[in-house]
Parts: structure tokens; sequence; C-alpha cells
């Protein structure tokens, strides 16, 4: 089919070159755009196209591109990656526009319509702090603003993960605390959200992208040894496949077979997580069967696979994962088996349909192309998202505690547990007994006093397993506690409390209003609107039913009311001062407090910020940062700076939150200035094992231990070691030479100090 050129008054104002680049940028959207495009459809984005290149016709990117890429791009990512339509098309094109050029959200309406509209509303940010409010992040603030829009179109946090991930793409230009931001931002909410969605390549390519920025080092090199053993796995998966190919032609089946690499970001946290180098791990790929099966009877087909392979080769029992029978939350079904290869190597498979395999990568999108299939007609897609609009529709706290509960509730690992009839409930990892209760039924979680799970009585307060089979134990003369709050994880738990204890304090309403008149008249008050509104904001209650109820149990008295009113010389008014008693919310722990015990005054962090020579910081002791790491330091009002290690968890929370406050910082080089560092030995117990660790760092390297701790069990020692030195080019020469002494199997440093 011949393509007819467009012409576009406002290509006019860039080169040719970048005429050029900016068509095919668009022919390349059309040609990946897979769902319908009828001639309407076709007419609308195109109309989104043009608006778009004359809006952003004379913005450039840090690059020095033309700004109209970035749309093209994040509406190709929708169209061909996520697998989304004409209407995410739109909005991708023309996410930037409202922010960013003179053009309203009327205009959008009007030549698109409200639909179009209210989804670029969601993707805009909230660009400045209304004067004199308690706005603490205006980070948190805009994810509260983008999670939001999950309650009424979920393709506004789809196109949103769509720009994330092309600026993750051209993070490059950007400077070094921009990425960082940046990066701590998609590894924190973006990535795990992509992965609740469904979009798993999508999640893998953010998180190694974030894992670029923040720990650049570990990311080339396993770049660099999965490179370097390619080729030795290819001809070992070969020969793995050999036997399962000539099984699965006899039995007829149809498969593709892949072999996927897994993402260096999990490979990074398999190292970390079990102490080993990339050499010791064994699942750094995945060999994928992807059947051609009918959705009637893909399951069947999927274990018939799956006996094939276990028929060749003996499987790790341990490591079967059943995402079939069970899908996860997200909807993602798959089988997953580990089994031992005839060379003695564990290999990793998955087995699964076409169906499954689209609904593995492209996730939401591909979730509703197959709804109404008879696999797929009860999803955990739904129930997630209906859990989303419950936990939106009841949390009114502040934008962070606001993200740290969507994080907590939504984005963590599930269990599975199950009723006394076998009905399936699925919930947050951690969740308790009274969750349960309450995720069942509001009067069963207020009435709760116990649970017997696996027919043994546990306390309310017993976290759950997966597996678990729960019977909830009731009392009609149990009523619901503010304590429960302490050990209930789930938001329907915690809206569902909040609801009942406010059912019960209603119920002193009358109790409560005639003990108050009462008072009001001993110290000559009138019971009036004003008056109670000021009582109800110097006792910081939440209003009338709580006032009724606290007075009632004589929590608020005839003294108390006589301190919060005091009478001011001369007038009838009174002055309301703050209850004791009032619950206020937590302050939100933003950094280390203490500054770590060092023994000489002169250990301490040299740290500059630009235009600034003398400033006072604390280097924190949760990533214990030492000269040569990359640093970076967050400044709060009223504290002095705090200084973390760039990978830090901490920092990358703080950095997410609160991207405003952070500060560019360097150590400065002074030999003479030392730090505390912590290393964990793993070796064989022997004699002379610790002279010779002692002898290497004390006597050859001439450097001061600190503290020495051992385990000893069984033949292996475990020698924790805390020592001064200056920087980590130092630290490092001292691993490997600890490393080369004789009976040494493991070394790692370690990111907190047991004795800071």
């Amino acid at each position: 089919m011949k393509r007819i050129p467009m012409k576009i008054t406002a290509l006019d104002t860039y080169s040719p070159a970048e005429r050029s680049e900016i068509l095919r940028h668009y022919r390349n959207l059309i040609d990946v755009w897979h769902t319908r495009k009828d001639t309407t459809d076709r007419w609308m984005v195109r109309k989104a196209f043009r608006l778009a290149v004359e809006a952003h016709k004379d913005m450039r990117r840090r690059s020095g591109e033309p700004y109209v890429y970035h749309p093209l791009e994040v509406a190709t990512i929708a169209a061909g990656e996520i697998g989304l339509g004409r209407t995410s098309i739109i909005c991708a094109l023309l996410h930037d526009v409202v922010e960013d050029t003179e053009y309203k959200l009327s205009d959008i309406s009007a030549m698109f319509g409200e639909q179009i509209a209210r989804i670029i509303d969601g993707l805009t940010k909230i660009d400045t702090m209304v004067e004199g409010s308690d706005v603490e992040s205006l980070q948190a603030e805009n994810f509260r603003k983008i999670l939001l829009t999950l309650s009424y179109d979920v393709r506004v946090i789809l196109i949103k993960l769509a720009d994330r991930l092309h600026n993750m793409r051209t993070l490059d230009s950007m400077p070094p605390l921009k990425q960082w931001k940046i990066a701590s931002e998609t590894s924190y909410l973006f990535a795990p959200l992509a992965y609740r969605l469904g979009l798993y390549a999508i999640k893998s390519e953010l998180e190694d992208l974030a894992l670029k920025y923040t720990e650049p080092t570990a990311y080339a090199s396993i770049k660099k040894n999965l490179d370097e053993s390619r080729e030795e796995r290819n001809i070992l998966v070969e020969q793995f496949l050999d036997p399962i190919k000539e099984s699965l032609n006899r039995m007829g089946v149809k498969v593709r077979i892949l072999i996927a690499e897994k993402s260096s970001s999990s490979i990074w946290n398999r190292m970390k997580e079990k102490e080993i180098p990339f050499s010791e791990v064994y699942d750094t790929y995945v060999v994928r069967f992807i059947l051609e099966s009918p959705v009637e009877v893909e399951k069947i087909d999927c274990w018939r696979v799956y006996a094939a392979i276990t028929t060749i080769y003996k499987p790790n029992n341990e490591r079967l994962r059943d995402w079939i029978s069970l899908p996860k939350a997200n909807g993602y079904e798959s089988l997953h088996a580990t089994v031992m290869s005839k060379a003695g190597k564990w290999i990793e498979v998955q087995i699964r349909s076409d169906r499954m395999d689209e609904v593995a990568e492209k996730g939401y999108a591909a979730y509703w192309k197959y709804k109404d299939a008879p696999a797929n007609s009860e999803s955990g897609l739904d129930e997630w998202l209906t859990k989303v609009r419950e936990v939106m529709s009841s949390e009114d706290a502040s934008a962070l505690s606001f993200i740290n509960n969507f994080k907590l509730n939504l984005f963590s690992d599930e269990i599975f547990v199950f009723t006394p009839k076998g009905e399936m409930i699925s919930l947050p990892k951690g969740a308790t007994a009274l969750d349960f209760a309450f995720n069942i039924h509001s009067n069963l979680g207020s009435q709760c006093i116990g649970a017997n799970v696996n027919h043994k009585l546990v306390q309310l307060n017993h976290v759950l397993k997966t597996g678990d089979q729960v019977e909830i134990i009731t009392s009609k003369v149990q009523i619901p506690k503010d304590q429960w709050f302490d050990f209930i994880v789930t938001a329907r738990a915690k809206s569902r409390l909040n609801e009942a204890i406010r059912e019960l304090r209603k119920t002193f309403k009358d109790e409560g209003r005639n003990k108050l008149e009462g008072y009001f008249k001993q110290l000559n008050l009138d019971s009036s609107k004003a008056n109670i509104t000021k009582l109800i904001d110097a006792e910081e209650l939440s209003g009338l039913v709580d006032l009724y109820y606290f007075t009632a149990i004589d929590r608020i008295n005839l003294q108390r009311i006589k301190t919060a009113f005091r009478e001011k010389t001369g007038s009838g008014l009174f002055k309301y001062l703050v209850n004791p008693f009032a619950r206020h919310k937590p302050i939100e722990e933003v950094a280390e407090q203490e500054i770590p015990k060092l023994e000489s005054p002169a250990i301490k962090a040299d740290v500059l910020k630009e235009d600034i020579s003398e400033l006072d910081y604390i280097v924190s002791t949760c990533c214990n940062p030492i000269p040569g790491d990359d640093v970076v330091a967050l400044t709060f009002q009223g504290e002095p700076m705090h200084i973390h290690r760039v990978n830090c968890p901490k920092a990358t929370l703080l950095m997410t939150q609160y991207g405003n406050n952070i500060v560019k910082a360097k150590w400065k080089q002074k030999e003479d200035i030392v730090f505390l560092a912590g290393l964990k030995i793993t070796g064989i117990d022997s004699i002379g094992f610790i002279y010779r660790i002692t002898d290497l760092v004390s006597i050859q390297l001439g450097l001061n231990i600190r503290n020495l701790q051992l385990e000893s069990s069984n033949g292996v020692v475990i020698a924790f070691l805390t020592v001064y030195v200056s920087n980590v080019k130092k630290l490092k020469d001292m691993i490997d030479k600890l490393q080369k002494i004789d009976g040494v199997r493991k070394v790692t440093r370690l990111e907190r100090l047991a004795d800071a």
C-alpha cells in the first residue's frame, strides 16, 4: 500500500532530518497499533499527532532532540508493548500538552471529548504547592493523584507506565541527582505497579534500568557475565531440549520454545539474598514452552508437557509453582518447574499456553481481551482492582501515608487461606486472623475474640500463612477496639474497623450530650455550635460522635473542659488548649536521628554542596557510606543533612518522597580521615583461621580493627569484622586479600553495622 506524504505546517519549524524522523516515529506507531483501526480511529489519532507536533514545536529535550519524539515514543509503547487502543494512543500523544504548553484541558475536551480530557488531567502533574497548605511532599501528592485514577480509569496508569519507561530509556542525558531521584521512584512505585497490572516485561525493564543508575557497577558486571556465558548456555540448553522435542513430537503437541534471560535486577537480588557470586546463580535464564492449545484444554495440555519433561529429567519438587490452578492476582498463569539436566545443572522451565503468554507479557490489556473466556472468568485482577477502589474510597490520610499504605496493601506478596467451607481468600502477606475476619464481614470482625487456624486456637493478632484454614470465633459481648489498629494490615480491615468503632460510639450520643450540657451549665457556657466546635478543635477530635462518646465514658470531664476553655480578661471569649489525650498523627520517620558513636572526633564525612562550604550533616548508620561510595545528601528543615549511599533502601524511599530535598554531594579527598566498615567472613573452621585474618588486617594492611565477633557451628565459622578504612578502594583491596586466605570461602560487605 502506497503511503501518502503528510503535510503539517508545524513540521516546517524542524530541520529536514528531524521532519523525516518525526514521520518515521509516527508511521512506526501506526504499524505497531494492532487494535481496531477504522477510518475514524486513524483520523482521530492523526489529529492528535498534528496537535502534539504543533504544541511542542518550540520544545527540546535535554539531549537536544525535538520534544515531540517523547510523546510519539510513549504512544508507541502504549500501542505496541501494552496493546492499548485509540483513546490511549491519543492520550499518550497529548499527555504533556496541558502540563507543558499553553493548551488547556478545556481545549482538549472541545477537540477530543470529555473522556480523553479526563485521562489527560490524571496524567498532568500538580506543579506547585498551595501557599499555607500542610502538604509534606509534592511528589507524594502527584503519586496519589495518579493512583487515584485507578478508581475510574486504569488507562491513566498504563500510559504513565509507558511514559516512565521511555523516560528511563533516555535517562543518560539527565544529571546524576535527577537520575537517582527518577530511578528511586521507579523501583519503589512504578515497577511494582507494572507487576501488579501484569506487565511483567515492562516491570523487568524498569527494574533493570533503575539498577543501571543506582548500582552501575553491579549492573555492568551482570551484563558482562550474561554476555560471556550466553554461548555456553545455549549449547547446554540445546542438549537439554533434544529429547524433550522428540517426546513432544510423538505426543503431537504444538509448542514454541524460547530461552528467556532473567533480568539483571532479579539476578542481583538473588546474589544479595543468597550472598553468592554470579557464577553460583543457576537460574539466570528460563526455558519457556508456549503451547498452541484451545482454552478449554490448555491446563491439561500444560500438565501433559510437564509430565513429558519430568519423565526425562528429575524435578526439584520444592521449586514447583502451579500458577495455572491458582493464578496470581495480576492474572498471571504459568506452570514453573526446575529440573536437573544430564549435565548436572538445574534448569528452570515455564509452561503456558499462547493466551497465558500474552497475558503474562501484556498484562491488563491482554487480560481484557480474554476476559470472557471460560478459563479466565474469575481472575484475581478483578479482585485486586476492587480492593484498589476500596482503598481509594476509604483512605483520607496524608499523601505520604496514602502511598505507603497503598504499597503495603496492594503491592505486597499474597497469601491464600481458606474458610471452613473451603472457599479461598487472598490476603497480603502479614495479614492476621482479624484481617481475615473483617475481610469476610464487618460484624464478624467486630465480634471476633479469636480464631481456630488449622483446628488450633490462636489470638486475633496471629499472622496467617498460605494454606491455613481459618475459623473465626465470635462473642456477642465483644466490641471493636482502637488497639486492633496496631496489628491489622489490610485496608479493608482498617476501613471496617473505623466504621465499627464509629457505629459503637454513636450509641453513646444521648448520654454524652446530656453530660456535656450539664458541664456547660456548671461553667455558665452556652451549648452553642461555636462553643462545641471550639471544644472539638481543642480536643483534636473528628466530630460530634467522638465528643459525645469521650464525654459519656468520662475521658472528657468538667476539669478537662475548664482546661480547654480559659477565660480571657475582660471578655466572654475563651481560649482552648490541646488535649494531651488526643491521638496525634505519627510523624513520618525520614532519617537516622543519631550520629554514629565513633571513637575519634575526626571520623566524619566531608560533604560539599555547590556554593556552600560549611553544613551540618549526619553519616547515616543504615548504610554506612565511606569515601568512594556514590552518596546522596537529603536536607530537612531544622535537621542536619543526612548522607546515604545511593543504593540504600532508605535513601530510595526518601528520594521517592522528597525529590526536591536532594543535594549534590561528593567526598573530600582526605587520607587522614577514617570510617567504619563492616564485613561478614565465612570460612572453614580451622586452627589459626582468626590469626590469619587479624594478621592480614592489622599487621600487613595496618588497619585498626574495632570489633570482631565469631560464630562457629559444624565446622563452619562466620566472622563479623568492623574495621576503620579511609575509602572504598582500600576496603575492596582488603576484601580481595581476605578471599585469598586459606579457609576463607566468602567475604561480603555489611550494609548496617551491629555496633554503630
